[in-house]
Parts: structure tokens; sequence; C-alpha cells
């Protein structure tokens, strides 16, 4: 069983890992994740224990962070600059000036310096005391006071109050730049309809989307989202699908057309019969997506969460170190040595890193999704970055998948032929067996004794006769002599009553920019590209050639395109397979990185995949990969920067040539700075 909280006033990225550390702990918990991004506290469970184990979490919760409420849903709040905090900085920066412009060197000086430091470091002090009392030392609030007091203790005055100040300066611009992150975030899941127009007898009823049922008919009036997936049956239109697809240009629909819940309707008025009831529709499972996409961690993630984790500690007793050992060395004054301590502790806060390496994977599943490529989550951003062979499935993928029949040749009067075939075909959801139907496009006959032999066709009895339809391979297993027939296109080979009939010949078209494609694939570095097929081999040789795929192997059966990707994958490369997610599943979960060419509202296009193309079309392949190289690029920038820069600083500080402004910055400014960096991962060039 699972729960799920949101985590209302959770600004801290250190204290969302412990409150998910200490929330693992609790006795009955299968798993516990915090995600910052999103503030969303997901719990996992026995149903008989989860009552027990949900008191316990509020309780955790509550010691750790007093100001931070559990909601079980999300509850909205006005964002924007904090105007308290903006006062409490000011003032306590006039006041700062105006003790460092007239000294007196009295005690109504020491005075006065206390009383600033208690007006802006009063919360950090009232925090760091807390956590002592439930063992939590190795924040960055303790940190601060200890280096804080540390430094009143020394009669560095004016530096301890310089010091809280900047903190809370660098704090405050911290929390604004990740409001800022999280709202360029939140705006993409502005797609969730807020109510829906209910059609009840010729009136109009505002209700919410859950309540209204598969059956129901709604309208959509220009200028509102259209709610949920349906049948148009009234109406004709021109609708925004870039919330979905990432497409600027409008397209037409009008009746007898399936449109989906996202779309923003531009022009005239719909009548929409619901096809699927809120919870299934394509903009909920889309917002689900998004929504839980940072939950699943990458390894860069995970390193820095256990990095942060061990890397204070180990700082603070370095700190400790260095204000006792040397003095008693070399016998020089401890005041010296235990500035530097001070220093120390201001430096280690791991909160840069913290905060900007989540908040970098979390901009680019953001900008992907802006783009119509869904990710779903941070470990497959890195996978994606890393690919080098991208193997492709043919038809759906590379093709439109939208077939015709093309030629028939038979022995038997054609109308005949092609009733006989279609009515066998008429039970398939293939998109070839759709196509034979189409063109006999009249009532067909009822099918007994129907059996589809994957990779192979069909067979059933029709009117009294055996038919059978499909490839080479079946007619061959069955011992049915043929003459092979070598057309550029799909062949399907018929007999009826074991006596070879005739063929069909089913041709399909090529998706629009495929050969650009691969080659922007080559020039981003993909090292080889290869198509797995059921085809023919001609067909499947003619098409490799004209788009510039790498090798191709057809003929395949299912089985087939499992154990030649397989082949690559012990090569000890990261492959990618792209496919169209209805009949590719045992490939997309085999391979390194599984991205479904599903098209808008395939579910099993979303459900199958790690990476999901919204409007079907390759050419975003190469943006897709682009996006997380540049996601890469940047966790790694900050890495370095945040880790180099305190490393820089903390060498600085043990050699006595670093303030603790100098520290305030490796801390606080570094993390303003990597925040900053990690917000680019939002914008994506096409």
């Amino acid at each position: 069983m699972e729960k799920i909280y949101h985590l209302a006033g959770l600004d801290c990225a250190n204290c969302a890992a412990k409150i998910e550390r200490n929330i693992q702990q609790i006795k009955g918990v299968k798993s516990a994740r915090v995600d910052f991004m999103t503030t969303k506290l997901t719990i996992e469970a026995e149903e008989k224990e989860m009552d027990h184990v949900c008191a316990e979490a509020k309780k955790i919760v509550h010691k750790l962070e007093p100001d931070v409420e559990l909601q079980t849903e999300v509850i909205p709040k006005s964002e924007g600059l904090d105007r308290k905090k903006i006062v409490q900085i000011g003032a306590a920066l006039l006041a700062l000036l105006f003790l460092t412009v007239f000294k007196s060197a009295s005690l109504w000086e020491i005075v006065a310096y206390v009383v600033v430091y208690l007006w802006i470091g009063f919360d950090v002090l009232k925090t760091a005391i807390l956590n002592l009392f439930h063992g939590e030392w190795f924040d960055e609030n303790f940190l601060m006071a200890l280096a804080t007091v540390g430094a009143f203790a020394i009669g560095q005055y004016p530096e301890a109050v310089a010091v809280m100040l900047f903190y809370q300066i660098g704090e405050f611009f911290q929390d604004y730049a990740v409001q800022r992150s999280k709202k360029s975030i939140t705006s993409l899941l502005a797609i969730r309809p807020d109510s829906a127009n209910l059609l009840v007898d010729g009136a109009v009823r505002v209700v919410s989307p859950d309540s209204i049922r598969v059956g129901d008919e709604i309208v959509v009036a220009p200028g509102e989202k259209v709610p949920l997936d349906g049948l148009i049956v009234n109406g004709n239109s021109l609708v925004d699908t870039s919330a979905l697809t990432g497409e600027s240009v409008p397209r037409s629909v009008q009746a007898g057309e399936e449109i989906l819940s996202g779309f923003i309707n531009q022009s005239g008025r719909l009548v929409i019969k619901v096809e699927k009831v809120f919870g299934e529709s394509t903009v909920s499972k889309i917002l689900d997506l998004v929504e839980n996409a940072s939950s699943k961690k990458a390894p860069a993630e995970n390193f820095i969460t256990t990095f942060a984790r061990y890397y204070t500690p180990i700082v603070v007793a370095l700190a400790a170190a260095l204000a006792i050992i040397p003095p008693l060395v070399t016998s020089q004054p401890f005041y010296d040595w235990l500035y530097r301590a001070l220093t120390f502790l201001v430096i280690s806060c791991p909160c840069a890193l913290v905060i900007s390496v989540p908040l970098s994977f979390f901009g680019g599943i953001g900008g992907a999704s802006k783009a119509g490529i869904l990710i779903k989550g941070s470990n497959y951003i890195e996978t994606l970055a890393k690919i080098k062979t991208v193997v492709f499935d043919k038809t759906g993928t590379l093709t439109k998948g939208v077939f015709a029949v093309q030629k028939i040749e038979t022995s038997l009067e054609q109308a005949k032929f092609l009733h006989l075939v279609a009515s066998l075909e008429q039970h398939s959801n293939h998109p070839i067996a759709q196509s034979i139907v189409a063109a006999y496009g009249k009532t067909l006959a009822p099918v007994s004794d129907l059996q589809e032999q994957a990779g192979y066709g069909v067979s059933g009895v029709v009117e009294g006769q055996q038919v059978v339809a499909g490839n080479a391979k079946l007619l061959t297993s069955r011992q049915i002599p043929f003459e092979p027939v070598t057309a550029l296109g799909t062949i399907i080979y018929v007999a009826i009553d074991e006596t070879y009939a005739g063929y069909l010949v089913i041709a399909d078209e090529l998706k629009a920019n495929v050969k650009e494609t691969l080659t922007a694939l080559k020039q981003s570095g993909i090292e080889q590209t290869i198509m797995l097929t059921g085809d023919n081999e001609v067909i499947a040789k003619t098409i490799s050639d004209k788009i510039g795929i790498d090798q191709v192997y057809s003929e395949l059966l299912p089985a087939d395109k499992v154990k030649h990707l397989e082949e690559q994958l012990a090569l000890d490369k990261k492959v990618a397979f792209v496919g169209d997610g209805m009949n590719d599943a045992p490939v997309l979960a085999r391979a390194d990185l599984g991205i479904a060419m599903g098209g808008l509202g395939s579910d099993a296009a979303i459900e199958a995949a790690d990476v999901v193309i919204m409007d079907d079309q390759p050419e975003k392949i190469p943006l897709a990969i682009q996006i997380a190289r540049k996601t890469m690029r940047i966790v790694k920038q900050n890495i370095v920067f945040a880790i180099g820069i305190k490393i820089f600083v903390l060498a600085l500080g043990a050699l006595g040539f670093a303030s603790m402004a100098a520290a305030v910055f490796a801390d606080v400014g570094v993390t303003v700075l990597a925040v900053l960096n990690a917000m680019r991962c939002l914008k994506v060039k096409s």
C-alpha cells in the first residue's frame, strides 16, 4: 500500500534527505522517498501497518522540521519575495553599517552586536538547538551557529554578525532561485484541467473532470482546455497540441476524430463523447509521469546524497583537529587556529550539491517535456547521455505504419479473394490486417477456429473454407507450394483449403525527415544504427539504403529481435531501442534504454518505455540525446564547481588566507550560482 503526502513549507534539500532517512527506519516501512523538487513524500508499507507508519512519519517530520506541514493534497499558496525576510536583512545590514562606522569599544557596542546578531540569526540558532536535542548535528544551522558563536567567543563581533547576515542573504537568494526553478517546472503542469462542461439534456453544467464517466458528452468552448480524451461528435476547430507534443503549429480536428485531454481549443465549439475517465486520460498519465520522474534518481544523485552524509562530519572532525593539534605541536596561539577552524565549519555545508544536482535533472526532465519528450526519471537522462548504439524497429517507427493494399494477384475472382482474406483479418489490430479490411470495405463474414501464429500469420475458417494468410514462412511451415514474390512491399501469401490462391502487396511510407534524423544521430556521436524488422529482406534492404542505416536484420520473429539486441548489449556499449510501444515490449524492456514512438494517446507506449516521443516523430530522438547530454554537462559542472571551490577555500582557510566572508561565499554563494546554472536545463533548443 502506498500513501502520498505533500510537505508544505519544505525549502531545504538537506532537510528533505534527513526526513527520508529517518522515515525509512520506521518499523514496517518498505520504502520512503522525499522528492525535494515536488515536496512529495511517498511511503510504502503493508495496509495493516500504514496507520502506525503514517503517525510515526508525522512525528518525525514535526520533530525535524516543526514549520513543515503534511498535507494529503496540495493547497495553493502565494509565491513571491519573503517581505519579512527582506525587512530582517535590511534592518540588520543598516545596523551593522552603523556599528562599523561608529566604533566605541564599549560594553554597549558588544550588547548592540549581540542584539543585531540575535535579530538576524535567531531562527538559525533556534533550529540548531532543537536539532541537537533530536540528534541531528551536522546540518547548515549547526555549522553556522557554531562558527558565529565561536567568532563571538574570540572577540570577532563584527565578523560574527556579518557572517550570519551574509548567510541569510545567501539563503534568501538561494530560496528565490529554487522557487523560480520550481515555478518554471510546475508551469509545465498547467495543462491539468480545473473543470469540465458536462452536457445534460441540452444544458451545460460545470463539474469536476473526476466526476465524468465514459459515454458522457462534454462541451469545449474556444480558448478552453480539453479535459478528457474522447471522440468529437459535433463541431470542428483548430487545437493547440504544444502542451503534449511540443509542436507549435495548430492541428485541425473535426467530427468523427479522436481528441486528447491537454489540447487547447482555439476556434470552434466542440461536443466530445468521453472515452476515458480522468484517471486514465492522456493528460492525467502525462502529469503523473512528469511529477514522479524525479523520484527515480540517477547514480550522480545517489552519489551526492551519500557524499553529503559523510562529507560534513569529516570536515567538522578536521576543523576540530585544526583548532587543537597545530597549537599543541607548534606552541602557536590557539586564537589563530580556532579562527581557521571556525572558517572551516562555515565552508563545509554541502547545500550547493544537495540542491543543484537534483534540480539540474528535474530541469532536464522539464525542458524535455516542453519539447514533447517524456523522460521517466533522472536515471534515464544519465543513460540517454551515454547511448552509443540506436536500434530501430521499422513499422510505425521509421515508417508511418499506415498501410494500403497496392496489388492483388489471385487465381480466384478478386472480390471473392479479398472478401475471404479481409474476413479472416477482421479481428486483428495489426496495421497490415486493418489495411486489408479497409481495402474490402464491405460486410465481412464470420470467422471460426481463428489462430494467430506470431511472426508468421493467421488461419481460420471462413464460409466453410480453411483460409491461411501470412508470410512465406507460414506457407513453408504448412508445406504449401507457392512462388516467392520479390515486389517492394509487405507480401501476404494466401492459401485456401491448403492450396495456394495468390498474394497481396501492402506498402508503407517512410516518416518525414527520417534520413535527416539518422544523419543527426551520427553527427551527435552515435557510433552505430541498426534496424530490426519482421519484413522481408528486399524491403528492409531498400529502406536501410535509402535512409542510411548501418546494419539491417530482416524476417525476424519477436524472439529474434531480442536475440539480436542482446548481441549488441554483449559489446558493452549503451544501446537504445526505438519501437512503437505496441508489440515491441520485450525488446524495449531488454535494452539499456527503451524509446517509444507511441504517438498521442498510446497507452502501451507510455507504459512500456523509459522515454516517450509524444508526436511520434523520430527527429525528436537526437534532440532527446542533446537534452540529456546538456543536463549531464551541467550536473558535472555543478559537482566540480561546488567541490572545487570548497576544497580551494578550505585549503586557504587552513593556511590562514581565507576569512569567514570568503567561507560564506564558498557555501552560500556557490549554492546560488550552482542553482542558477541548473536552471539552464529548462532551456531547450530544437
